[in-house]
């Protein structure tokens, strides 16, 4: 992990920074997150807060906007070259590869955001959304929280071996093992989540 940050940048125990990955201003990053090569992060003014076990994905670029912070939740992906400007991401989201999620937007918890896509300013995204397209419009409503869950905890994984310098942590029975308690363990916490049939 780099060595120091600016003052008021704060780390509470993320799984990996990668030694390319550039932050800058008021910055918290909770536990088990992970930043990944040539991502940035700036807040020269508000903040950025980067949830517990959220991967930030190679490249990304992560600013504030004059009137927004930026907040995103608990166990998201936020895929390779994407674009958080200004705006808000729920918690057990996937933002796919190369999006641009511009000022004043907010995902609703457990929406998949389709790559590509493209949310102009002040967009309000329902939570239990897929969405996709240019401008980004919800395509279905789907509670995505199994499958966001899963991949962000299979990233948890990567980042820590990549914090020990292993880099084929997702190869090998171990890691198929790994899968199978991981997915019998978030459809049982989905179940005890879940509204009873007819009130989902």
């Amino acid at each position: 992990m780099p060595q120091a940050y600016g003052p008021e940048v704060t780390l509470h125990n993320p799984a990996f920074i990668h030694p390319a990955a550039l932050i800058y201003g008021k910055v918290t990053i909770e536990e088990g997150a992970s930043l990944w090569a040539c991502s940035v992060i700036r807040a020269e003014t508000h903040e950025v807060r980067i949830g517990r076990y959220t991967n930030i994905q190679d490249m990304v670029m992560i600013h504030i906007a004059l009137g927004h912070p930026v907040i995103v939740g608990e166990y998201c992906s936020v895929a390779h070259h994407t674009t958080l400007h200004g705006c808000e991401i729920g918690d057990n989201c996937l933002i796919g590869i190369n999006c641009t999620i511009m000022d004043g937007c907010r995902v609703g918890d457990n929406s998949i955001v389709a790559g590509g896509t493209f949310l102009t300013q002040n967009t309000v995204i329902p939570p239990n959304s897929i969405v996709m397209g240019t401008p980004g419009k919800v395509a279905r409503q789907k509670n995505n929280f199994e499958f966001n869950r899963h991949n962000a905890l299979i990233y948890h994984r990567n980042a820590l071996a990549y914090a020990r310098g292993e880099h084929r942590a997702w190869s090998g029975p171990e890691f198929q093992e790994f899968e199978d308690r991981e997915k019998q363990k978030i459809g049982e916490e989905f179940a005890r989540l879940a509204p009873p049939p007819g009130q989902a």
